[in-house]
């Protein structure tokens, strides 16, 4: 079976399937990396699962940061579920080929997860910053109503401003090479194919970088500053300490986050010259963000900390064994529903 090209007219060769070649300079041996890279994506998953079940099930967390949290973890399992099946596929089963509707669909999903953690993240950062500088209004302000809001308009900023991405790369003509060097359908590594000009494709791509992530960074940054600037002009070292731990989890993911994005855009520059550094950050950037989330905040928040504690046990129980033994029944139980 040809898996590189059809014939769709008398004229020109059409691209019908695209190769997924995997990490580049090292294809005879990157089965290797399946497994831990299997590990982070099922303790992603795991992970992200937990919090969402322990928010619902914990009463004490239906607050705005938590349903925040918890919207997170949603975006986290659906960026990490985009890529790692498809590359567990190739390194365990050499299934390389990707029709082109499915890689401009997963071109699309990518960029609307990615985008909606940055959104997130912006949308935490202000929390803070209402929590922090302004406590009194917090209550008034972020109320269940402008938490609608703000999700709404984040997921429909998202999805507008992703679109044109598959959009431009589904209208180039793709009628010589199919093989791509990477693990996932990249818009630069997909576009590069074309025999048409990109210029517009590449245009897209940096405004979307620079002036949708850009403006959610400095946003984001901008927040945390004024949060400092407020903090250390407390009196209360008791209130200054608890300030600095609520926003230092957040602060630590955020910079985790777009200090990524740096990276793997610097990368870029030398991507002729070893071209298996940007694919493989760009396949960690979108795993190992998913996996670590969960572990910062479970490791730096106190009330999740509880809630795991509660969810698992329960309850302390000094009773007689018979009376224990239903009770941790019904701790199972309260752990599957």
């Amino acid at each position: 079976m040809d898996t590189s090209t059809n014939l769709t007219n008398s004229s020109s060769l059409q691209i019908s399937l695209f190769i997924l070649m995997g990490l580049p300079g090292i294809h005879e041996w990157q089965h290797w990396l399946s497994l831990p890279l299997a590990l982070l994506y099922l303790l992603a998953l795991a992970a992200n699962i937990l919090i969402l079940i322990t928010i619902q099930h914990e009463s004490t967390l239906h607050e705005p940061m938590y349903h925040l949290l918890s919207i997170l973890a949603v975006v986290d399992i659906g960026l990490a579920s985009t890529i790692m099946p498809k590359i567990i596929a190739i390194f365990w089963f050499d299934a390389k080929a990707i029709s082109l509707p499915e890689c401009f669909v997963q071109m699309y999903v990518i960029h609307y997860f990615f985008c909606m953690e940055s959104g997130i993240f912006l949308c935490m950062a202000v929390d803070r910053y209402i929590a922090i500088c302004h406590p009194l209004r917090y209550p008034t302000i972020v109320t269940e109503a402008f938490m609608v809001r703000v999700i709404g308009f984040m997921v429909l900023r998202n999805c507008l401003f992703t679109i044109p991405v598959p959009v431009l790369a589904a209208q180039r003509l793709y009628c010589s090479r199919n093989e791509i060097d990477h693990c996932l359908c990249s818009n630069l590594g997909v576009i590069s194919l074309a025999c048409d000009d990109i210029t517009v494709n590449k245009f897209y791509q940096l405004m979307l970088a620079w002036i949708l992530v850009g403006s959610d960074m400095a946003l984001v940054f901008s927040s945390y500053a004024l949060i400092l600037h407020t903090v250390l002009r407390l009196n209360s070292a008791e209130a200054m300490s608890k300030a600095l731990s609520t926003c230092s989890s957040h602060l630590i993911l955020i910079l985790f986050f777009y200090t990524g994005i740096i990276v793997l855009s610097v990368t870029h520059l030398v991507e002729k010259k070893i071209p298996l550094i940007p694919v493989l950050l760009n396949v960690l950037h979108n795993v190992i963000p998913p996996a670590l989330n969960p572990m910062v905040y479970a490791l730096r928040m106190h009330e999740l900390r509880r809630g795991f504690q509660r969810l698992f046990h329960c309850r302390t129980i000094k009773k007689q064994p018979v009376l224990q033994f239903y009770n941790e029944m019904e701790c199972y139980i309260l752990i599957f529903l």
